[in-house]
């Protein structure tokens, strides 16, 4: 495909983590032309800095049904089960096609690989690639083979603004320097929105620009008062605050203490729990940190988390390391099918730009990598099955509005952080009703719509989780109407 205004292929690709670049590899596989669309230089995504590993049950003592209640065990009888079941099935495949296509392991002499325990899971079947370097592991394999593969047109540094829409279906994409992209497909995979919390584990660029892009061409969003927070960010550090500890390390035998020296918390419980522990204990004490000790774990085992606190002035060998909760994943997004088909046809949506209802309530750890792997490769072979966008001469295309790029107001992240953070009050969430940013609106909506405590959502007004909510989403239409909609 030539460098023209107008770009013509069978699958737009828009986000180059994990999830849009194993979409875009997926579609070439099967024969496709791909644009794929990267704001940044690839391997530069939110993907690349992923400390956690990939979620699959690998070990012979686990099974995906086993995988699949630990999964509904942590996100609190909101997960979706037919998501999650899709997602414990096929991810051991996933991981294979992984091996195969170049992404080396942790593993044993043996080449047995060696699994890691998080949060969450009854056992261990976590795998990682250079310890906690997994995302930068894959998405940099990834990239490589994107870059060679023919049938992929890769351009970088480039922002994508709207969806281009005829008779009210998606038939591409438009940049903000005035080139469109034609397609029978449209991925979005653009990442989560938690950088619009002041404090956050994220880079800069996790705006939800996708969500926002999907939601401005009618697609219906859901789930985005589900917001997690990890409980180990560093905090207080130059250069490293909203470094994330990857969890891990806990799964190793670090543990969190108070100012005293006394742990009081279950280290590996889910993470809505160790939070929401953490976040109590700061109240009550005035503290802005707890300690997290990980003294008697091997640094070789981590070398860039090691390496990363000490060129920081901090050596974890010798000392705890300062962390409290930050901002870190968003459970919601785009609503979609099982095969990442948003409501607007033609349009799809994967990895944490996606709402599948997967995650419930929160977020099993490592279930996110196996999730960006799993439908990303499901989007794109669904995608095939669109008709070919129609011809000019068939009818003008209609961009809806450009989705504004710029970071958002420094005062918006701090009311975020406020009035949306670990605990939610009704007043506080009405005032962000008034925010200028539209996402931060539809945040409170859905936060609002649910009125009830249940994993990353904690309402001090309503502090009990309610069973008549089980299995219910708040889902936001085109015209931020709000419902609460039961998912099988």
């Amino acid at each position: 495909m030539a460098d023209e205004s107008e770009l013509l292929c069978d699958v737009a690709v828009v986000g180059a983590g994990a999830a849009g670049l194993y979409a875009a590899l997926s579609a070439a596989e099967a024969g496709a032309r791909v644009a794929l669309v990267s704001a940044t230089p690839l391997a530069q995504t939110a993907s690349y800095w992923a400390q956690g590993g990939i979620a699959a049950a690998l070990a012979f003592d686990d099974s995906p049904a086993r995988h699949l209640r630990d999964t509904e065990r942590a996100g609190r009888e909101a997960v979706r089960h037919s998501a999650a079941k899709v997602l414990c099935d096929e991810a051991p495949a996933r991981v294979a096609d992984l091996e195969r296509l170049g992404v080396h392991f942790d593993a044993d002499r043996r080449g047995v690989l060696a699994l890691g325990l998080e949060g969450g899971h009854s056992l261990r079947r976590v795998v990682h690639a250079g310890g906690s370097a997994t995302g930068r592991r894959v998405v940099r394999q990834l990239s490589a083979l994107a870059v060679d593969e023919p049938l992929v047109h890769v351009i970088e540094g480039a922002l994508a603004t709207s969806a281009r829409m005829r008779e009210e279906r998606c038939e591409g994409i438009a940049l903000e320097d005035g080139r469109a992209i034609r397609a029978r497909a449209t991925i979005i995979a653009t990442g989560g929105a938690a950088a619009l919390w002041s404090r956050t584990t994220n880079p800069p660029g996790s705006l939800g620009i996708g969500v926002a892009i999907a939601h401005a061409a009618g697609a219906e969003v859901a789930d985005l008062e589900f917001l997690q927070f990890h409980p180990t960010a560093v905090i207080g550090v130059p250069g490293r605050e909203g470094f994330l500890v990857t969890e891990a390390i806990r799964g190793e035998g670090a543990t969190l203490h108070n100012a005293d020296g006394e742990r009081f918390v279950e280290e590996l419980a889910p993470r809505d729990e160790v939070a929401r522990s953490i976040a109590l204990l700061l109240a009550q004490t005035g503290a802005t940190s707890v300690g997290l000790d990980m003294r008697a774990i091997d640094p070789a085992r981590f070398p860039n988390v090691v390496s990363a606190l000490r060129e920081a002035g901090l050596d974890p060998t010798r000392e705890r390391v300062p962390v409290s909760p930050a901002a870190h994943y968003m459970m919601g997004g785009v609503v979609t099918d099982l095969h990442g088909a948003s409501t607007v046809p033609g349009l799809y949506a994967v990895g944490e730009t996606a709402c599948t209802g997967l995650h419930g309530a929160n977020r099993l750890a490592s279930n996110s990598l196996s999730e960006c792997l799993v439908f990303g490769a499901r989007a794109a072979l669904a995608g095939l099955d669109e008709p070919a966008p129609l011809t000019a001469a068939t009818g003008p295309t209609i961009e809806p509005p450009a989705v504004a790029l710029a970071r958002p107001e420094r005062a918006t992240q701090e009311a975020l952080w406020r009035n949306a953070g670990i605990v939610r009050t009704r007043e506080g969430l009405q005032s962000l009703l008034d925010d200028p940013h539209p996402l931060a609106r539809l945040i409170a909506v859905c936060a609002l719509r649910r009125e009830e405590s249940r994993g990353a959502h904690q309402r001090a007004d309503f502090p009990a989780m309610d069973a008549e909510l089980n299995h219910r989403h708040a889902v936001v239409s085109a015209d931020e109407r709000s419902r609460l909609e039961h998912w099988e």
